[in-house]
């Protein structure tokens, strides 16, 4: 089966599973796609299970301006392929807070680069690309992977003033990871609560 036909597949298949309820709630909250159908993500794990990594599909997906495309492209495209222009392209095709979060969780946090571009989007300024840098940064922390020293410091600076960002996603974001960054060890926990208590955030 072409790219072209599993796409229209799967198009067809999200009527079948649409949530109407989901989908009004989520426009009731500002949450604005083209075309949402309120499928409910273990519903696209299951359907991403069923087509496997498959990056042309991915891309296909991708340009859909439909909430289901954009999150089942983060699960089936394969994380060594993706290029950081790709990523960067996704990026700033990113609608809403929700594609952000499943995009680092699904995908990037399993890119070469998700490290050296996390760091990118978290000094960007802009509140989805900083979300979904803090985000991918936590889960490579919660894997167990510590950043060196010069990205210590550059975390603690970017940190620091996010917790006082006006946007409550950035500040929930960059908390998230400054609690992931504490879990790694004492040493850690230290520098994470003094670079707090700098900025008036009590950690714990």
């Amino acid at each position: 089966m072409d790219t072209a036909e599993k796409l229209r597949q799967i198009k067809q298949s999200f009527r079948l599973r649409m949530n109407g309820s989901t989908s009004r709630s989520m426009r009731e909250k500002g949450v604005d796609y083209h075309i949402n159908w309120g499928v409910s993500l273990p519903d696209l794990k299951l359907m991403a299970k069923e087509y496997g990594k498959d990056y042309d599909l991915a891309i296909a997906l991708w340009k859909e301006d439909i909430r289901e495309c954009k999150i089942l492209a983060t699960m089936i495209m394969p994380a060594e392929q993706i290029l950081p222009e790709v990523a960067d392209i996704w990026m700033e095709q990113t609608p809403s807070q929700e594609i952000a979060e499943q995009a680092a969780f699904n995908l990037y946090q399993y890119a070469p680069f998700a490290s050296e571009k996390a760091f990118q989007w978290v000094s960007s300024g802009m509140p989805l690309y900083q979300v979904c840098g803090y985000q991918i940064l936590a889960r490579l922390m919660y894997q167990g992977k510590e950043p060196n020293e010069r990205s210590v410091n550059e975390l603690l600076d970017q940190v620091q003033a996010s917790v006082q960002d006006e946007s409550i996603a950035v500040r929930h974001a960059a908390m998230t990871c400054i609690q992931r960054y504490a879990e790694l060890g004492d040493e850690h926990l230290e520098k994470a609560v003094k670079a707090m208590k700098a900025v008036g955030v009590e950690l714990y």
